[in-house]
């Protein structure tokens, strides 16, 4: 199992001067779920090298047994220093995908054309494609082969509305996650606010919030098995 996981370039929370970049949790639970289970796991973004974590992530309220396990991980703590570049990957070379969230991806991946270039060779090849929590947001410019946006008709989740205004970033972000997904055609669900939930159609798998990682990294295992 080769998987690759793409991660946000982008640590400025639009102009709050706040840090932000990808979410611990949404990284640590799946790669320790995948890589326990065998996976060659490939981290790449879009400028390459390090990889900028969300600090409102990386907090002693924010910790789980999975990012407590990272912090303790050299190896993957070198990883996230020295990812790949985006533009060097190649859906060729891999069985899956997965992106995990953070705030940053609305700013980066959301209008990346290698990110979308690459996931729409991976739904082409009908390889699982998984984003949790603000990652659907990199689903914003994909399309399928027929010219529709890939998550049209599709049942997909995200980070809610509700969640967003929970934590008073409505009118930080450049676009809210549930909006764009609904606009697209998504066929749009969610489950309560910081709940676990996950949707999976064909090999699209879609998670709500950090509490959903886990989910979406079984449902990319089953997918793979």
């Amino acid at each position: 199992m080769k998987i690759l996981f793409v991660l946000t370039s982008h640590d400025k929370l639009g102009d709050t001067g706040k840090k932000t970049g990808f979410w611990v949790e949404e990284f640590a639970n799946p790669y320790y779920t995948l890589l326990d289970k065998g996976a060659d796991i490939t981290l790449a973004t879009p400028k390459g090298g390090a990889a900028p974590i969300d600090p409102s992530s990386n907090t002693p309220d924010a910790s789980t047994a999975d990012t407590e396990r990272f912090e303790k991980d050299p190896v993957a703590q070198e990883k996230i220093k020295n990812t790949k570049v985006l533009a060097d990957m190649n859906a060729d070379d891999f069985d899956a995908v997965f992106y995990p969230g953070g705030h940053g991806p609305l700013w980066d991946l959301a209008n990346d054309a290698n990110s979308i270039a690459l996931i729409e060779k991976f739904n082409e090849q009908k390889k699982p494609i998984a984003f949790v929590c603000h990652a659907p947001a990199a689903l914003k410019s994909v399309k399928s082969n027929d010219g529709e946006f890939l998550v049209k008709g599709k049942k997909v989740t995200g980070f809610t509305n509700t969640e967003e205004d929970a934590v008073q970033l409505t009118d930080v972000v450049p676009f809210l996650v549930e909006d764009a997904l609904k606009e697209n055609g998504g066929i749009y669900s969610k489950g309560e606010d910081w709940a676990a939930y996950a949707l999976q159609d064909g090999n699209l798998i879609t998670g709500q919030n950090p509490a959903s990682s886990e989910l979406v990294a079984e449902k990319l295992l089953a997918s793979l098995n």
